[in-house]
C-alpha cells in the first residue's frame, strides 16, 4: 500500500480549503528600502530574459515578476523543463555564470509530492523554486537540466502552501524526538535552489516563512549561501530553520562562485537568531585537498571567537563530504577549470550510480570515514558547543 504522505497531490480530499492556510498579516516592511532594490541584489539578478509558461505569467505570482523586472524580454515556452536553446545546449557553457543572472523561468509546479528524508529533514517539501544565481561549481540542481540553471520560479505557490497545510495536518504531533528536531516535523522547502536568492524575485520565501509560523507542529528548514538582509523583517516566530552552508574561505572563493564571503554569513548568525529563526550550519561540502585539516581548524576557531553565546546554545550542523558527478566535471571544464583540481579527485573517489540513473562519485569509504571522523575531532577540538546532527 502506497503511504498517503508521498503520495502525489492533487488537491482532493482536504479537510479545509486554502482560506484556513492562508498565512495572517505580514510583518511590517522595513523601514527604508527593501535589499533586493539595492544595486548589490541587481549585480545578482541583472534578468533581461525571461522563459515563462502562460499560465505561470499570467498568475498573480507571475505578475509580480515580470513587474519587478519590467525591460526584460518575455519569451512564452510550452514547459519549463523544456526550453529550446537553453536545456542541452552544450554551447551555454561558455555562458554558465552569465545565464544564472540574466535569465529567469516562469512555471507552475505540477506534481505535487513530500518525500521522507530523515537526515537534514523529516520531509522535503515540494519547493517553489529550482536552479539559482550563483554558481557553486559542486551543486548537483544542474544536473538536471543540462547546461544551464538558471532560477525557475514556481507560481502556484498557493498549492504548494495548501498541500504543506495538508500534509502536516495528515502527520498530526511529532511522536518522539530524532536528529532532525526534538519536538517538530522540519520540512526542507530549499532543496533545488536558495531560499535568500528566491526572495529577491518574488515573495515566495516570504509566504512559506508565514505559512509555517502558523503550523505548531512543524518548522520550515533551508540551506543558503546567500545572506539577504530581507528575510529579517519576516517575523518567523521560530519556526523556520536557516542553515548556513560553510567552508573554509579559500575553498569558497574558488568554489562558492557569487555567494555572500563566509564571513558574511557567520556574522548574519546572530541577526538572524534575533530576528526569530533557529540558526543551524552546514559544514559542507567538505573538499579534501593538500592543507584541508588546517583551513578547517581555522574556520572552526573564527567560529568559536565571533559567535555569541546565545547562538552558541542552539546551533546545531551537518557535515556533509563532497559527492560530484561526471557530467557536472566536463561542464565546469568549460567554464571553471580550476575548481576540477579540487573536485575531481580519481585518486581519492569512487563511482556510484544514483537513483536516478547519474554518475557521481564519492570519496572512497575509508577515505570518507577517515575524513569524518577528523572533521568531528576538529569540531569537538575547536567549537565543542556545536552538536553535530549527523554527517556523511
Amino acid at each position: 500500500m502506497r503511504d498517503p504522505s508521498t503520495a502525489p497531490d492533487d488537491g482532493s480530499g482536504t479537510l479545509f480549503g486554502l482560506d484556513a492556510l492562508t498565512p495572517g498579516p505580514s510583518a511590517a516592511p522595513p523601514a527604508g528600502p527593501l535589499f533586493r532594490d539595492s544595486p548589490a541584489a541587481r549585480r545578482l539578478l541583472p534578468v533581461r530574459e525571461i522563459h515563462a509558461e502562460p499560465a505561470a505569467a499570467a498568475s498573480a505570482r507571475g505578475r509580480q515578476v515580470l513587474a519587478r523586472f519590467p525591460d526584460a524580454r518575455v519569451v512564452e515556452v510550452d514547459s519549463h523543463w523544456r526550453i529550446p536553446g537553453l536545456h542541452g545546449n552544450e554551447g551555454n557553457v561558455e555562458r554558465w555564470v552569465r545565464i544564472k543572472g540574466e535569465t529567469l523561468v516562469l512555471g507552475e509546479k505540477k506534481t505535487l509530492t513530500t518525500r521522507p528524508n530523515g537526515r537534514s529533514a523529516d520531509w522535503i517539501a515540494p519547493g517553489a523554486s529550482n536552479g539559482c544565481a550563483m554558481a557553486c561549481a559542486y551543486c548537483y540542481v544542474p544536473r538536471r537540466k543540462g547546461y544551464a540553471n538558471p532560477v525557475t520560479v514556481f507560481t502556484n505557490i498557493d498549492r504548494i502552501i495548501a498541500h504543506l497545510g495538508r500534509h502536516i495536518a495528515r502527520q498530526g504531533p511529532k511522536p518522539e524526538p530524532n536528529q532532525c528536531d526534538p519536538e517538530a516535523w522540519v520540512y526542507d522547502v530549499g532543496e533545488n535552489g536558495d531560499c535568500s536568492v528566491d526572495a529577491l524575485i518574488c515573495d515566495n520565501t516570504a509566504d512559506l516563512v508565514h505559512a509555517f509560523r502558523q503550523w505548531p507542529t512543524a518548522k520550515a528548514s533551508f540551506a543558503t549561501k546567500f545572506v539577504n538582509p530581507d528575510l529579517l523583517a519576516l517575523d518567523p516566530r521560530g519556526r523556520t530553520r536557516v542553515r548556513f552552508s560553510l567552508m573554509p574561505p579559500d575553498d569558497s572563493r574558488l568554489l562558492d562562485v557569487r555567494t555572500s564571503p563566509v564571513a558574511e554569513r557567520i556574522a548574519a548568525a546572530a541577526d538572524f537568531l534575533d530576528a526569530g529563526y533557529e540558526v543551524h550550519f552546514n559544514l559542507s561540502p567538505v573538499v579534501v585537498r593538500p592543507g584541508w585539516e588546517e583551513a578547517w581548524t581555522e574556520l572552526l576557531r573564527h567560529l568559536d571567537d565571533v559567535l555569541p553565546d546565545r547562538v552558541k546554545r542552539q546551533a546545531a550542523a551537518e557535515v556533509i563530504m563532497l559527492t560530484h558527478n561526471r557530467e557536472l566535471h566536463e561542464v565546469n571544464l568549460g567554464w571553471h577549470p580550476r575548481a576540477e583540481e579540487v573536485l575531481w579527485r580519481p585518486d581519492l573517489q569512487q563511482a556510484k550510480r544514483s537513483e536516478n540513473g547519474a554518475l557521481n562519485v564519492r570519496y572512497r569509504v575509508g577515505v570518507k570515514a577517515d575524513a569524518v571522523a577528523r572533521v568531528r575531532a576538529l569540531v569537538a577540538a575547536h567549537a565543542p558547543w556545536l552538536r553535530i546532527r549527523y554527517a556523511f
